[in-house]
């Protein structure tokens, strides 16, 4: 590795594991607020020993008038942030276009967070549940922002381009590692790591091309992995000593990343048509084969992914010392990063299904999340 600065009832199946600048700075501090631990939620149980429970409702259970996407959980699975399109989630009426909201599960409470113009979609919430990094469309621009679940109060976060995009959060919400791009048109980007609590901002990496670079943070700040687009490479960077290490997939293989687990063990990325789980401790990587992974635990031990065989279930999460695995969903579903909760309790995913759980009506593109037993 050498150093330089990616249909039927729902059950449980087994598997053999394979081998091997925005324009406004941060002025003020966001309050804190208290986690809660996980509690008994109600859903729709089922045989498989798991319930399943649409996110993209009202408080009073109401479901959404427009689709609803890209859901993100928190460590302990109570809070899910998402996007939707839908205008009746809230008392207070999100405007056009999409909007990002929060589901608290245990009080059955939705938040908007969005409430600055032209914002759209692409949340990540904090593990800890404070916080909600979002990014969108702002003049010509991307940019991105943080909200505080409690007070859905939204902030700019600087970053040292035009555009700001692809936002990853640390577990409490202080590190924000995104993607700076320089020009107009884009010409050049830089990955960094801001604390907004220090009002400090390290670099990376920098590339001279555009060509995608998406960062993931670990839950502590100290780990970035991220990818050199053009390269197709994957690195993961150290802030203790400011080095880079990789490329993790080895010298003569193309990768995409996917995500750095939140306690930093473990790092997914695609090759070819396969899944790999980089140990960052041993160097091995795990395969997972004929999968596109989606999303890994904050502990590092389950991996979703959406098996390239269409002929069975959509999802599945994959103990990766056990082998075990879990059907998410039979139906055509799909998810992304930080969909899954600690332990592997919870996963968070969207469908257009309309036989998830009952009395879904509404014809539209739902959020979803199956807790297991």
């Amino acid at each position: 590795m050498r150093r330089n600065t990616g249909r039927s009832a729902v059950g449980r199946v087994r598997a053999a594991l394979g081998a091997t600048a925005l324009i406004c700075a941060v002025t003020t501090a966001l309050p804190g607020a208290a986690s809660a631990a996980p509690v008994p939620l109600a859903g729709v149980a089922d045989s498989s020993g798991s319930e399943v429970e649409r996110i993209s409702v009202a408080a009073d259970g109401t479901q959404g008038d427009g689709d609803s996407t890209g859901g993100t959980i928190t460590t302990d699975g109570r809070s899910i942030a998402f996007s939707s399109a839908a205008k009746n989630l809230t008392p207070v009426a999100p405007g056009t276009g999409d909007r990002v909201f929060v589901r608290d599960r245990r009080m059955n409470q939705t938040t908007l967070m969005s409430t600055v113009t032209s914002v759209i979609q692409h949340p990540v919430i904090s593990g800890d549940g404070q916080y909600v990094a979002l990014w969108g469309l702002l003049f010509r621009d991307t940019k991105t922002f943080l909200s505080q679940v409690g007070s859905a109060s939204t902030i700019g976060i600087n970053c040292s381009g035009l555009s700001c995009s692809r936002p990853s959060l640390s577990t409490d919400g202080r590190y924000v590692a995104q993607v700076a791009t320089f020009g107009r048109p884009p010409s050049r980007q830089r990955i960094e790591v801001r604390d907004w609590h220090a009002g400090t901002v390290e670099t990376v990496a920098e590339f001279e091309h555009t060509v995608s670079a998406r960062p993931s943070v670990s839950g502590d700040g100290r780990f970035v992995a991220y990818q050199d687009g053009r390269a197709e490479d994957v690195f993961v960077w150290d802030r203790t000593d400011d080095t880079s290490s990789g490329p993790i997939e080895g010298p003569s293989k193309a990768a995409t990343l996917v995500q750095i687990s939140k306690d930093g063990s473990k790092v997914v990325y695609l090759s070819g048509s396969d899944t790999y789980v980089h140990d960052e401790r041993s160097g091995t990587g795990q395969l997972v084969p004929d999968a596109s992974g989606l999303a890994i635990d904050p502990t590092g031990r389950h991996l979703l992914y959406a098996p390239h065989d269409t002929s069975g279930p959509s999802l599945v999460l994959r103990d990766l010392e056990t082998g075990y695995e879990e059907v998410v969903s039979n139906r055509a579903a799909s998810a992304g990063t930080d969909s899954v909760s600690a332990g592997g309790r919870d996963v968070v995913f969207h469908s257009a299904a309309d036989d998830i759980v009952p009395g879904d009506t509404n014809g539209r593109s739902d959020v979803f999340v199956r807790r297991f037993y």
